[in-house]
């Protein structure tokens, strides 16, 4: 059995990324329903949120179903990060976690995310002040280093570990590396099997099949799975990952109807969540994902994509779910 401090979490559990603009209560719900054990919030800002910034503190939503539950934090200031870890703490999440790992440059020049990597006492005062400051698990997503000169995550991990972290999500490349080439999970492997670490290490990269999530568990020896890209418009993949651990056996990939289901289902809660007009706009992003690699689909999506109408996209779902994709040359009446 996995746990973070008394959470539990399964012998293996699959973690659902925290992915800006993706990982937001409504994508979580359909994601939860299909297998995640553990999800976090989109990174919230600390200076956002110490000063009450409509965006950073509507990312603190999270809700019963969803449990368990993190917030996740970046920023570059210690005072700041601090504030923010009480404020999360106010929210009542199950676990507090901080970004050490994003790479994108509006992020790293302030130097929140994977900045830090460079400087590794600064990463650890600031964990330690975060740990102190709340009476909730504390857990961190990092990246190996900053470059390939710097591939530091085994000393991070240990000096992390020792100052009261409970859990360690390690994305197999470098800040530099973006999120280019082959993501490398030699070094994730090389902290997980460190006699020195006792919490669990989760490994995050490049998971796009259930034969490569069973061949890391098996390679590398991690305690579960942190699933990212793979997850967008296929949430079946946690269920997917779990069956084939448990039974070498593929499921059926998502029918049509499945979907529909779970793309109508994203776009009830993204309304609940925020407002009919903003939902059916953010949900434009989504729809190509959901039906992806379905043939002759193209006036479909684009309908979906033009329109602001709801009641007009429940019927081009409905008509979607009861057509057939395999007959050549489709057009919409």
């Amino acid at each position: 059995m996995v746990k973070i401090a008394d959470i539990s979490l399964g012998n293996f559990p699959l973690l659902l990324a925290p992915m800006e603009d993706v990982s937001d209560p409504p994508f979580r719900f359909v994601c939860k329903e299909r297998g995640a054990d553990l999800m976090y919030t989109e990174f919230i800002s600390s200076e956002g949120l110490i000063r009450d910034a409509a965006k950073s503190v509507q990312k603190l939503d999270i809700f019963e179903y969803e449990r368990p539950i993190g917030i996740q934090l970046f920023g570059g200031e210690i005072d700041s990060m601090v504030e923010a870890a009480k404020i999360a703490t106010q929210a009542n999440p199950n676990l507090i976690d901080i970004n050490y790992g994003c790479p994108v440059k509006k992020v790293v020049c302030k130097g929140g995310g994977a900045a830090i990597l460079q400087d590794v006492p600064k990463m650890v005062a600031m964990t330690k002040a975060i740990v102190e400051s709340t009476h909730l698990p504390v857990t961190v997503k990092t990246r190996l280093g900053w470059d390939e000169k710097s591939k530091n995550i085994e000393e991070v991990a240990e000096r992390l570990q020792d100052i009261g972290i409970k859990a360690l999500s390690i994305h197999g490349r470098t800040r530099v590396q973006l999120y280019k080439g082959e993501a490398d999970w030699t070094l994730i492997g090389k902290v997980k099997n460190n006699p020195r670490i006792q919490i669990p290490i989760f490994g995050n990269g490049d998971i796009d099949s259930v034969e490569k999530a069973l061949e890391y568990k098996n390679r590398y020896g991690v305690d579960g799975l942190m699933i990212g890209r793979a997850s967008i418009g296929h949430p079946w993949v946690f269920n997917e990952i779990k069956h084939f651990i448990n039974t070498g056996e593929h499921l059926p990939g998502p029918t049509l109807e499945d979907r529909v289901n779970a793309c109508y289902t994203h776009l009830v809660k993204s309304i609940e969540w925020k407002s009919e007009i903003l939902a059916i706009n953010e949900m434009k992003r989504h729809y190509a994902n959901y039906f992806k690699g379905i043939p002759n689909f193209k006036p479909y999506r684009t309908a979906l994509v033009m329109s602001n109408n709801l009641n007009e996209i429940k019927d081009l779902l409905e008509t979607i779910r009861t057509t057939d994709f395999t007959a050549a040359g489709l057009q919409l009446s």
